[in-house]
């Protein structure tokens, strides 16, 4: 089975989080915490401040870990750093996802979280 390793940045703002909704792929219209894949040699916080003004035109600060996750999607492992961010500039304009919103501790798990995503709600909820 294929492995990738991705980053994923949880942006916190006004005690709540940003999410995204994909608009393309497999997974199209599932939510996820914006990032995407690390590059070879690539430290993980250089490469989610990467993909960040990549795929939303935003500079954003990586604080902290928060969890990894792995997770056996039918075609492929995934393993996924969950880093706290915040947001230093940029309006997080979609490039690539479909939809996004700032979802509060009571929103959270109202919007259709992709499988890996849904493994760090527990503890983003401890943070809001």
């Amino acid at each position: 089975m294929k492995s990738i390793e991705v980053v994923a940045a949880v942006i916190v703002k006004d005690n709540k989080v940003f999410s995204t909704q994909r608009g393309y792929g497999e997974f199209k219209d599932g939510w996820e915490f914006p990032g995407g894949k690390m590059e070879k040699g690539e430290r993980a916080e250089d490469a989610l401040v990467r993909e960040i003004k990549e795929e939303l035109d935003s500079v954003i600060s990586v604080k902290r870990l928060i969890k990894t996750v792995e997770y056996d999607y039918p075609l492929f492992h995934i393993k996924m750093h969950c880093y706290l961010c915040s947001l230093i500039s940029g309006n997080l304009c979609l490039k690539e996802h479909e939809s996004a919103r700032f979802l509060s501790k009571d929103e959270i798990r109202s919007v259709d979280w992709l499988p890996a995503d849904i493994l760090v709600l527990d503890e983003i909820e401890k943070l809001l």
